[in-house]
């Protein structure tokens, strides 16, 4: 009998920290069936524009509908590729430049289904999903951000 999948709650709160990195990859030590995990780690770029530099990016979605979404990806992304696991965290709320924003974590037997499927995932993350990223330059002046 299969294991029912439901949506997961994809968002933290602020940066994400390394710690939860960790404790994450920790976790997966007594699972002996992987072979291979790839991971990507987001993380805030000070990018100068015509304003100043970048100091933050302050993240808001529409998460109802991202958490939905996000699960219609994982269901897409465990149909197509034998992976043992996956973890999705996107902050929400204010990242400092330096700090990780977006945490992809998946594990397979073999690595390159495990390096597939991360690259895939966070690719349809930052097109598919309802999460805006409003750069904060100083404390006058900001601009939404656009993915690529």
């Amino acid at each position: 009998m299969e294991k029912q999948r439901t949506p997961k709650n994809i968002f933290v709160s602020g940066a994400i920290a390394p710690e939860k990195i960790a404790q994450s990859i920790a976790n997966h030590a007594s699972k002996t069936d992987i072979g291979g995990h790839s991971i990507f780690l987001g993380q805030v770029r000070a990018d100068v524009k015509e304003e100043g530099t970048v100091q933050a990016i302050n993240y808001t979605a529409y998460e109802e509908m991202a958490l939905q979404q996000a699960f219609e990806i994982r269901e897409a992304i465990f149909a197509k590729y034998p992976l043992t696991c996956m973890h999705i965290y996107h902050s929400l709320g204010e990242v400092k430049v330096g700090e990780i924003c977006l945490f992809v974590f998946t594990s397979s037997k073999h690595r390159k289904a495990a390096m597939g499927a991360c690259e895939e995932l966070v690719e349809r993350i930052k097109k598919e999903l309802p999460i805006w990223g409003k750069e904060i330059i100083d404390n006058e002046n900001s601009a939404w951000k656009i993915n690529t």
